[in-house]
């Protein structure tokens, strides 16, 4: 008996990944942010890696993105540094982009000083910068909202 067409029984992590990644590109977005959220450099680079090999492989990906594939190769290595204009060439490529969300902290502390622009605007006319620093200063302290919450 041959195994021709028949399915593996097993196949690696790395195949896996791929294959889902190549499935669904939306999985492909949260796959993306998730190692941005708690990764490192070198795990961002196996990431956009196998999200290459799932969007038709580093060759197909370089061509269309107009890069160099030795380049294109080398840059996606765990010890890849890529420059910003090649990395939103390559995700430009798959179709994505590069974003910046604010940390929970940084959203807390934009909602209180759109709180002491707001107050200031109604108590006395246009707040100054002078005015929000006192006002945020004597301002009780926010306690956070669900909303803060990371994804």
């Amino acid at each position: 008996m041959t195994l021709k067409g028949k399915i593996p029984i097993s196949r690696s992590h790395e195949d896996a990944t791929v294959e889902s990644l190549r499935r669904d590109p939306l999985f492909a977005v949260e796959y993306l942010n998730g190692v941005l959220a708690d990764g490192d450099e070198r795990e961002l680079m196996v990431a956009l890696r196998r999200v290459a090999d799932a969007f038709g492989g580093i060759s197909k990906l370089a061509r269309k993105a107009q890069l160099n594939a030795t380049t294109l190769y080398r840059t996606l290595s765990p010890k890849g540094n890529p420059e910003l204009k090649s990395m939103n060439s390559m995700l430009k490529a798959m179709g994505l982009r590069l974003t910046v969300a604010p940390i929970r902290n940084i959203a807390r502390k934009a909602r209180a000083q759109e709180t002491a622009r707001r107050h200031l605007r109604q108590r006395a006319g246009t707040a100054t910068p002078h005015d929000m620093i006192g006002y945020l200063r004597r301002a009780p302290k926010v306690a956070p909202r669900r909303d803060d919450k990371l994804r």
